[in-house]
């Protein structure tokens, strides 16, 4: 499944000529019925090519279904029993995505993932007959940061479904049924970075997780991007000598935030990095950058690794690498979101045996090729990655940061005491797959 991904990735440099017509939007009606106007058809076999720009990933197998009725927009769709993926060629920057989605027949249940498995709309139904609209906002990037200067990325990296000029769907769910697609450039929103490492990242492959790629479901559309520049195995000082904190700077504009969380790696020996000094050094670089872009710095202390003592209580294994955090936090005078502090509250309130749940604990052939027990107190399930998510958008509220204003109407309080239950937690699996674990620990 994953070669596919590698050798569009590696072959897809250019901006396609559909993208030059039309750089403000790209208007898809999808399926073999009527095409509505202004838009562009997309048919089921429509596999991508670099001349036309947009289609579907080679192992992508939608199928099309036609309605009765007068729209033509809505009275046909793609579907498919499995996900199914779609790609265009576009530029970085920020963009709203409309997508018309339902049966005027039947019902649906459709979850859609961008890039590496970021979270955008997450089981969105309807009901019988109904058509819906849901709007959503993301971000794309690429390595390059000038004429001269680019992100050194990691082998790995190449394989991703970010760092390119493309924008890659993942349609899920239990009846996913896409109708049509607009992706309009969007130059207003508010722009979240993130900085860190496994934890944060957006994990290209089930079933690891983090955090960061959560996250961007809880903000309302068209108000807030986030652009998650974390990756696996990265210290403080590693994300700054690949030039990502320099791809960051070139990008921030006043108003923007960057969210900083660091400490998992930093904290082994051969990082070159002392909690109290040359770590905080670091922090307080980072804080000083984004300060004189206009941009706001919001410190994230690490959450805890699973790591319980014999009376039920987290164990603390990253040395002083938080507190030094905290430190530079009021030091600085900028916002701190302590989601170390709530991680301990979360994982003891799970305790020892139901927090595996959160972690990457499965047995043998849970997965495909995956022929050995998975046992890692580090790396995060969906599960997992959805509760810190969760903290992340409680302390963004504690800290009464203006980005809070963003945050979608309709959330629930969350107490990490009293996280939710696995059994109410439901989050169709990605087809990429690997038992490989990330770089860290």
């Amino acid at each position: 499944m994953y070669s596919f991904v590698k050798g569009l990735v590696l072959s897809l440099c250019c901006t396609s000529v559909l993208m030059a017509q039309t750089s403000v939007a790209f208007r898809f009606d999808f399926g073999t019925g009527k095409v509505a106007k202004g838009y562009t058809q997309v048919l089921p076999t429509d596999t991508y090519t670099k001349q036309r720009g947009f289609g579907f990933m080679p192992e992508s197998k939608p199928v099309s279904v036609s309605r009765k009725g007068g729209n033509a927009l809505t009275c046909d769709y793609v579907t498919g029993d499995k996900p199914f993926f779609f790609t265009v060629d576009i530029p970085e920057g920020n963009y709203d995505v409309k997508v018309t989605l339902g049966d005027s027949e039947g019902t649906s249940s459709t979850t859609i993932k961008v890039e590496n498995r970021r979270l955008m709309l997450e089981q969105f139904a309807t009901k019988q007959g109904e058509i819906a609209n849901q709007v959503f906002t993301l971000n794309i990037r690429t390595p390059k940061i000038s004429d001269t200067e680019q992100v050194h990325l990691k082998p790995r990296e190449l394989n991703y479904l970010h760092w390119d000029n493309q924008l890659t769907f993942e349609f899920n769910g239990a009846a996913p049924k896409i109708c049509g697609l607009e992706i309009t450039k969007n130059e207003e929103a508010v722009t979240v970075f993130l900085g860190g490492n496994s934890t944060v990242v957006d994990q290209a492959i089930e079933p690891y997780a983090a955090w960061g790629q959560m996250i961007p479901r809880f903000f309302e559309a068209k108000k807030v991007s986030v652009a998650n520049y974390a990756e696996s195995g990265e210290t403080i000082k590693s994300f700054t000598q690949a030039k990502r904190l320099d791809k960051v700077m070139s990008l921030m504009k006043k108003g923007d935030y960057f969210f900083i969380e660091f400490a998992h790696n930093d904290q082994k020996k051969g990082s070159g990095l002392d909690a109290n000094t040359t770590y905080k050094e670091y922090i307080k670089d980072f804080i000083h950058k984004t300060q004189a872009k206009g941009g706001i710095p919001v410190l994230v202390t690490s959450m805890h690794r699973r790591s319980f003592d014999s009376t039920g209580h987290i164990v603390n294994t990253l040395a002083g690498f938080p507190a030094a955090m905290r430190q530079v936090a009021q030091e600085e005078n900028v916002a701190l979101i302590d989601l170390n502090a709530m991680s301990k509250t979360l994982w003891e309130a799970m305790g020892a045996k139901e927090s595996m749940k959160a972690f990457v604990h499965y047995p043998a052939n849970t997965f495909p090729n995956q022929d050995k027990e998975l046992h890692d107190d580090t790396h995060f399930s969906n599960y997992g990655a959805y509760q810190l998510a969760k903290c992340i958008v409680e302390g963004i509220k504690v800290s009464k940061l203006p980005l809070a204003s963003y945050l979608k109407k309709d959330l629930i309080p969350f107490n990490p005491e009293k996280p939710d239950a696995i059994s109410s937690f439901s989050l169709p699996n990605s087809p990429l797959v690997s038992p490989i674990k990330p770089d860290g620990n």
